[in-house]
């Protein structure tokens, strides 16, 4: 029996409404066979024929139906052991047969009922219409998914005794070894989404009730060429969106847009479509200090250590040893240094010191909200108790050293071995030196003032962040869903314990309720729930975001069409100047494109007519720290709603590299620029 509570989890596996969207989403990634008089579009009967329509129209191909009947065990008709496809080829599998034992007689009646229902199907579908010619033509075959394959292979294989020249293979949905498999079996093989693990077709779609035969003979009578003499075409999406953009010149949208957005949010979250886009970086640096001069926000969070981030935070208040943002900066050395390191920010944090600087205003600061600095935060826990109580210093460095095993800061290393018993788990002792923190934190931030108070919570930040980096980092092995999730409900614990901090402050300054932007990446910014990464249970920051402070809370996402972007080729790689290649058929980053336009803000928040467009599931691309032109549709691009993922799509048509401060030759040189294949 299964609960609610694991029905609420596998239902948003779906990531389409219905199959007539499906078909409309594998049409944009199938562009390149439009208006070509060589293709045809087949679509498996019954499921298939609604999907392989919406193929067929958008790309002006005539349609027709193949018909293939699965061939059930005699007394376990759900199971296949084969199946049967229009002109007669009969597909077995040997195996299921010889498991089973199961007769030829036995086979034989199985395949004359089924033959007898294909050819009544054959006839009731196509009312007298001869079945379109396939010989020498490029053959799209359409279904609304592929579970086991075993009706698309007979198809495949029943095709190819009519000799066309390609053959291609088209599904929304289906098991991501099933589609490698066909890729060696066909031209062409286009798996919309590879849900993981894959548990039925049918989770994929929100309606998938069953399609009728009167369904079938309709969409097959329905012409899908020269269907613009029938009708006026409508507006394209990109018209649509071109219509109601707004000109945000460099990424900088006017402030009468921003406001209109913002309004009283008090959480801003802004993305990025990759960590080395100098546009995006600027764009989102320009947009901040309105933020904090006009609008009264008090706080930037990034998608940065908390310890590093906090040493920024004491330059621009002023306070620490620093001389410059350079050096305020130099605590990331982690890889990858160059998000933080980097011309935009070393600029943003001076500016942000100075504006501190002036009297008569609430002072905005510099915070992390990440876990990767373990044995960094365990330092600066035994540092801060060093200075108020020497005793409970002494207790931190004997829990903490049991960390020590690993003979490594790398927390990598502690989660392996603590994973695989190569070393103890320190889980015990993260939990009782955070909870003695929290039970003191009173006590130590009334020593001496607004100033220890900080400090204070700085110290049980860190101790959060050992003790949620400790789960983090033995999950590492456990699963990457898992870890996923770990991170970004450290990242959101974090948000929202840095609220509470400043909204204490304020009462003592007497200010309004703290307001906080939020720096990182679209993939974390974005709603989980409006990506493929939600069916596998995957949240998101901006989801947790949305799910907490609901309309006090604004999603804001970034992305390109071409440029270059600073990346590595592999974890703890060097930075690199790459070229970024022009985004897929199919993604929201090609649609807006298609607008002509520079750089523009699109919001169905703003303008509900970008509601339907943006609406649309389509590709979405992402680029981390690492970025692998060559698998560029597997390595970087998802299923997305951007409607639902952002209030608000800035889109910078060509960007260049986010320049480091500490650039290398082979940055310099950058990456010689290719021809890029289409097929990627």
């Amino acid at each position: 029996m299964t609960s609610s509570a694991e029905t609420s989890r596998r239902s948003p596996r779906r990531v389409f409404r219905d199959r007539a969207e499906a078909g409309r989403v594998l049409a944009s990634l199938l562009a390149s066979y439009r208006d070509r008089g060589d293709v045809i579009v087949l679509g498996l009967a019954r499921g298939g024929i609604p999907v392989a329509w919406e193929v067929a129209a958008a790309l002006h191909a005539p349609l027709d139906a193949f018909i293939v009947r699965k061939l059930g065990v005699p007394g376990h008709e759900e199971f296949a052991v084969g199946a049967l496809a229009s002109g007669g080829r009969v597909v077995i599998n040997d195996d299921v047969v010889r498991g089973l034992r199961i007769t030829p007689q036995q086979l034989r009646d199985v395949a004359e009922r089924e033959g007898r229902e294909l050819v009544r199907r054959e006839a009731a579908y196509r009312a007298g219409r001869p079945p379109l010619e396939v010989a020498g033509k490029t053959v799209i075959l359409v279904d609304d998914g592929l579970a086991t394959g075993a009706s698309m292979f007979a198809a495949v294989q029943a095709l190819r005794d009519a000799e066309p020249a390609h053959i291609v293979i088209a599904v929304p949905a289906a098991p991501e070894s099933t589609c490698r498999e066909f890729a060696g079996l066909v031209d062409d093989v286009v798996c919309a989404s590879m849900p993981t693990p894959f548990l039925a077709v049918g989770e994929s779609f929100w309606d998938y009730r069953q399609v009728t035969d009167e369904e079938v003979r309709r969409r097959l009578a329905t012409p899908t060429t020269g269907i613009s003499v029938i009708k006026p075409l409508a507006p394209t999406a990109a018209e649509v969106i071109s219509r109601v953009a707004i000109d945000a010149p460099g990424g900088v949208p006017p402030r009468q847009t921003l406001e209109q957005l913002i309004g009283a949010a008090r959480i801003v979250l802004i993305g990025e479509s990759s960590h080395g886009t100098h546009e995006f970086y600027e764009a989102r640096a320009a947009i901040t200090k309105w933020l904090i001069e006009d609008k009264g926000f008090c706080a930037v969070a990034a998608e940065a250590d908390w310890p590093d981030a906090y040493r920024v935070n004491r330059y621009v208040r002023g306070l620490g040893e620093d001389s410059s943002a350079d050096q305020a900066l130099s605590g990331f050395e982690r890889f990858p240094a160059w998000m933080w390191r980097n011309t935009v920010v070393r600029d943003f944090v001076e500016w942000l010191r100075a504006r501190n600087q002036r009297n008569g205003q609430r002072q905005a600061g510099f915070y992390g909200l990440d876990l990767y600095s373990l044995h960094r935060s365990m330092q600066e826990v035994i540092a801060f108790l060093d200075n108020v109580d020497p005793t409970a210093a002494a207790r931190a460095r004997a829990r903490y050293a049991c960390f020590d095993h690993t003979f490594s800061d790398d927390g990598q290393a502690y989660g392996y071995a603590a994973a695989f018993g190569a070393g103890p788990s320190c889980e015990r002792q993260a939990v009782e030196q955070l909870v003695e923190m929290q039970r003191n934190a009173l006590a130590y931030a009334r020593r001496d003032g607004l100033l220890a108070e900080d400090e204070a919570f700085y110290a049980q930040q860190n101790a959060q962040t050992v003790r949620n980096a400790e789960v983090y980092y033995r999950a590492m092995f456990s699963g990457r869903v898992t870890s996923w999730n770990l991170r970004d409900q450290h990242m959101a614990q974090t948000l929202d314990g840095l609220l509470k901090h400043l909204d204490r402050h304020g009462e003592r300054g007497n200010v309004p309720p703290a307001r906080i932007v939020v720096w990182a990446h679209n993939s974390h910014v974005g709603d989980a729930r409006a990506t493929e990464v939600w069916a596998d249970g995957q949240l998101t920051l901006g989801q947790l975001a949305r799910q907490r402070y609901g309309d006090q809370s604004r999603l804001i996402g970034l992305c390109t069409y071409a440029g270059t972007v600073t990346a590595a080729s592999e974890w703890g790689g060097i930075a690199e100047r790459k070229v970024v290649r022009p985004a897929l058929n199919g993604s929201i980053e090609k649609l807006l494109h298609e607008t002509g336009r520079d750089a523009f803000l699109v919001s169905a928040h703003i303008s509900p007519e970008a509601a339907d467009p943006l609406g649309v599931v389509r590709l979405g691309r992402a680029i981390g720290v690492i970025y692998l032109p060559a698998t560029e549709r597997q390595s970087h691009y998802f299923h997305v709603r951007s409607a639902d993922q952002f209030d608000a799509m800035i889109h910078i048509d060509k960007t260049r590299a986010l320049e480091p401060l500490e650039t290398t030759s082979l940055w310099i040189t950058g990456e010689t620029p290719e021809t890029y294949p289409s097929g990627l």
